[in-house]
């Protein structure tokens, strides 16, 4: 029989002796960047403001997926969103706060009722909703053509037309 394991090496003391044992390597991409759980959480539970904008990322719908060749972007208040994801599925509704502290955003409809009887936002987290339509102003234009992921190639191939175009000119 094997094994494979990766960290547990310890284990090895209560395996069968019959039992061959392979350690799976496996390689980092980027050797400055830990790999470590512990740093991982520490880094993720106490990035800035701007750091938590990129984190709460929601992907698009199929629609705008295939309309502006971008897969995911960061939410922000006033995109229209639906819940795909837990108690709360969906639920269609437009996004009233984007709460960066809890990583977590609040819908409207999605709300439940206090002992008294308010009602009371319900967080949900960004990777639970899709976006449905994106409140779009210069930032996030900019943004999704530079995600856009078929126009990097256009933009070379154009390029390269309009070179072959202006020296075919000249002669």
């Amino acid at each position: 029989a094997v094994c494979f394991f990766t960290h547990s090496v310890h284990r090895l003391r209560s395996l069968p002796h019959t039992t061959q044992v392979v350690l799976a390597v496996t390689m980092k991409f980027n050797p400055r960047v830990s790999s470590s759980r512990r740093k991982a959480r520490k880094a993720h539970f106490t990035a800035d403001s701007t750091s938590r904008a990129k984190i709460m990322s929601a992907p698009l719908s199929k629609e705008l997926r295939a309309k502006y060749n971008v897969r995911s972007m960061p939410i922000r208040k006033d995109d229209e969103v639906t819940v795909v994801r837990g108690y709360y599925k969906s639920r269609e509704g437009k996004v009233m706060q984007v709460y960066r502290r809890k990583y977590v955003v609040h819908i409207e409809r999605v709300t439940t009722d206090k002992q008294n009887g308010a009602p009371v936002q319900v967080g949900i987290h960004p990777s639970n909703v899709v976006i449905t339509r994106l409140k779009l102003n210069k930032d996030r234009k900019a943004i999704l053509a530079r995600k856009d992921r078929s126009s990097n190639k256009d933009k070379v191939s154009q390029a390269e037309a309009d070179a072959s175009l202006n020296d075919t000119t000249l002669d």
